[in-house]
């Protein structure tokens, strides 16, 4: 079944954006002794990704170039056509003589995928997109002051407006939150929400049957630049909102840390000459400069402009000192800010990148690039949509 619209209610915005482009990895998967039913299963993975990257091939083209016989190839289609997953577009048009080729698509409109994004400081939003990532409904809830299971109803409540909105199967839900997450998706820690091992990824699937993902907001948001924004392999995206996270791309793939809480920049101390007094306790942590709230404060207190730059530049400042060794350790290519561009760009973003650079070993390679994110508002809800396809269909 193909999407044929939005439903609009009371104050749902209901526009189609247009899917950004997409920029794929490969899928590894983990040596071991490969039976028949693993064998198909990567095949099945390796048509897919062809098929998704490229659109329009033909049986012989998915052959040579996933390097498989016609014959597993053609019985591949025929079971990925049988379970909805790949359509036939009609006849090439080819000037060779013979018959011409039936050219394959994945069924990018006959599946719809759910993503929510749980980070904003009093909202929460969540959109359904086909496979290639169109935003086709948006809907949100307001959510100031609700926390524990208040939120945690929030966001199921949300979760059922959306599967019903979707005009085609759901082929899973995938869910970026503040926090830290574990690979299980029950939330260890948001403090902003009041949530401590929170089973979110569990309690959502049961409540909807449909298969879910749930990750840090950071994480989704840098599986969406790499994806998405033509992030380089070695790259760190820093999200900035009520909190500061990142999420670390290292050869291509998402680094999660030992307890699940790399990128966590926001509680690191920076430099020894105090500050603010920050929430956890601690004084001088990078979110009392950069926290979009304390940075606002700062702004409104000031008294001109030459003030507010001053601001701003200390604030990128502090978080190049931050980023500084992560990027020198991990010979990182690009630095990424996600946040409010009108804070983030400009003086920050300048003197974010001035500090990294006369921190590290610039002057042998140049130094990271360092910019905003292309991809505005829907970054977190783009890398959810990323997990489930990852997830469901393994074609990223």
């Amino acid at each position: 079944m193909t999407p044929q619209g939005t439903r609009q209610g009371p104050g749902l915005a209901t526009e189609r954006t247009a899917p950004p482009t997409r920029r794929f990895a490969s899928v590894v998967r983990a040596g071991s002794r490969v039976t028949p039913e693993r064998a198909r299963s990567h095949n099945r993975v390796l048509v897919l990704q062809e098929l998704y990257r490229s659109e329009g091939l033909s049986r012989a083209d998915l052959a040579r170039a996933v390097g498989l016989t016609r014959v597993t190839i053609s019985d591949l289609v025929a079971d990925l056509i049988e379970d909805g997953l790949v359509i036939e577009l009609g006849l090439r048009a080819d000037a060779r003589p013979g018959k011409p080729a039936t050219l394959l698509d994945i069924n990018r409109k006959g599946f719809a995928v759910v993503a929510l994004d749980l980070s904003y400081d009093n909202l929460f939003r969540g959109v359904v997109t086909d496979l290639d990532g169109t935003v086709l409904h948006r809907e949100h809830v307001e959510v100031v002051d609700v926390t524990g299971t208040d939120a945690v109803e929030a966001v199921a409540a949300l979760l059922d407006r959306l599967v019903a909105a979707a005009q085609a199967p759901v082929l899973g839900v995938g869910v970026g939150s503040p926090g830290i997450v574990d690979d299980a998706g029950t939330v260890l820690s948001a403090p902003n929400l009041g949530w401590a091992d929170v089973p979110l990824q569990g309690a959502l699937a049961e409540r909807t049957g449909l298969p879910v993902l749930v990750a840090n907001d950071a994480n989704a948001a840098a599986l969406a630049e790499r994806t998405f924004g033509g992030a380089q392999e070695d790259a760190i995206l820093v999200r900035v909102g009520r909190g500061v996270g990142a999420g670390l791309i290292v050869g291509g793939r998402l680094v999660r840390g030992a307890h699940s809480a790399a990128g966590e920049l926001g509680h690191v101390v920076v430099g020894t000459d105090g500050g603010e007094v920050c929430a956890c306790g601690k004084t001088g942590c990078l979110e009392t400069w950069l926290a979009i709230p304390r940075l606002q404060a700062r702004l409104e207190a000031a008294e001109d402009a030459d003030t507010r730059r001053a601001a701003l530049a200390a604030a990128g400042e502090r978080l190049g000192i931050s980023l500084a060794p992560v990027v020198g350790a991990l010979n990182l290519g690009e630095v990424v800010l996600s946040g409010p561009l009108d804070l983030l760009g400009g003086d920050l973003l300048e003197s974010t990148a001035e500090t990294i650079r006369s921190r590290t070993m610039a002057d042998s390679h140049g130094g990271p690039a360092v910019r905003m994110t292309t991809l505005g508002r829907d970054i977190v809800v783009l890398g959810a949509a990323v997990m489930v396809l990852t997830g469901q269909l393994g074609v990223f």
